[in-house]
């Protein structure tokens, strides 16, 4: 059962406004005609809890299986919803089997597919649903829903690939710091008494002197340090979570020395693949510039995509204002360019996108083999520290002797 809201009017032409709770949109206009009402809007006010543990949402390979196996039933000349029937049956995961059966109750009441996809765009994406809806009614919808399934696919192995190579260096980041801090609390303070008299006659080094007041300020304060990291962390995404903040942080994402270029392309090239896909289903280019313009992760080549969208309108090509904003490579304008001036756009933007995911890549594999032995190193270099700070009374005391 779900809950709708409604605005209707009665025999006597007054306007109203209330909540039912019905099984569909269709039982609901029924029920709203036996209380003599005619309904104005009806709409779903809370969306059916996901049921069973596990993700929010079903995962992106998933999702790009299911719109595969919709696209080879309706090839194969079964009805929609008796395809949607037919995945539901044989679909075990519990979440996306509750995202089918919502999907097939939205096109028995009568919906599209592009509209009931709409109604969770938050599992689907805007870009699924606008490609999915100019399939349905250009007549190629099967092409439509491989081309998604495609696109998907290539972005939910991408993200796994760029995870799977940051996993082993964020691992040895918290590894090295969990054993410097041990070391730190429990072990150094050990060795205080035994070097309190060379500290009297100030004979103790310098490092060890140091290392000894930074383990001593650690177990008294480091309650405090951590509450403070703590609140600086609450403190700093607070103010990224705001539109100033996150324009900073997608400006300063650009502006990194290696990794800049890493997370630009990487923009770029989610940009040029959902504006080519969308263009090669036939939406329209103002929509589809609306669509890849979220696509990009970052806001300031949103708002250059926007601009451009803007220069569109007015009779304007494409390349010249992604140039004018400074962020796209030069490179790949005039692949824009040429492609404009040969009318294979939405060609040359997926080969483009390729292009850049396959580069981006090899940098990203490249950093990532010069980070782990760079994280090993300091992780060396700060224990060969503390060991030399512990060693080094050791030495004058016995050459003393």
């Amino acid at each position: 059962m779900q809950e709708f809201s409604y605005i209707a009017r009665n025999a006597a032409g007054e306007r109203l406004a209330g909540t039912l709770v019905a099984s569909s949109r269709q039982e609901a206009v029924s029920m709203l005609a036996g209380r003599a009402l005619y309904p104005i809007e009806v709409e779903v006010r809370s969306e059916p809890r996901w049921r069973g543990w596990g993700r929010r949402r079903p995962r992106a390979q998933q999702i790009a299986v299911l719109y595969g196996q919709l696209a080879d039933l309706l090839r194969s000349g079964v009805p929609l919803l008796r395809s949607l029937e037919v995945l539901q049956r044989q679909t075990t995961n519990p979440r996306l089997k509750l995202t089918i059966e919502e999907l097939r109750a939205r096109v028995e009441e009568g919906a599209s597919l592009a509209d009931a996809m709409a109604r969770d765009v938050r599992v689907f994406g805007e870009m699924a649903v606008s490609m999915v809806r100019a399939g349905g009614e250009g007549g190629f919808l099967e092409e439509s829903l491989d081309r998604v399934a495609e696109f998907t696919e290539k972005q939910d192995d991408l993200r796994s690939r760029v995870a799977g190579a940051l996993a082993y260096p964020a691992i040895l980041a918290v590894v090295g710091t969990s054993i410097v801090t041990v070391l730190m609390i429990f072990f150094v303070p050990q060795f205080a008494e035994l070097f309190s008299q060379l500290r009297q006659s100030g004979h103790l080094p310098f490092l060890t002197d140091w290392l000894l007041w930074l383990s001593d300020a650690l177990r008294q304060w480091g309650w405090l340090l951590l509450a403070l990291l703590v609140a600086a962390v609450g403190l700093a995404r607070a103010k990224l979570a705001t539109e100033a903040g996150q324009r900073w942080r997608d400006r300063m994402k650009l502006k990194l020395p290696v990794a800049g270029g890493i997370f630009l392309n990487l923009a770029v090239a989610r940009f040029c693949r959902v504006l080519g896909t969308l263009l090669r289903n036939g939406v329209p280019i103002l929509k589809a510039l609306e669509i890849s313009s979220d696509a990009t992760g970052n806001r300031m080549l949103a708002a250059a995509v926007c601009e451009a969208a803007e220069n569109i309108s007015a009779g304007e090509r494409l390349a010249a204002p992604l140039m004018a904003c400074g962020h796209f490579p030069i490179a790949v304008i005039e692949m824009i360019a040429v492609a404009e001036e040969s009318n294979t756009l939405e060609r040359v933007l997926v080969e483009i996108a390729d292009g850049l995911e396959r580069r981006t890549w090899r940098q990203l594999d490249l950093l990532v083999r010069l980070l782990e032995p760079f994280m090993l190193l300091i992780m060396a270099a700060v224990v060969l520290a503390v060991v030399i700070a512990l060693l080094l009374p050791m030495i004058r005391m016995s050459s003393t002797i």
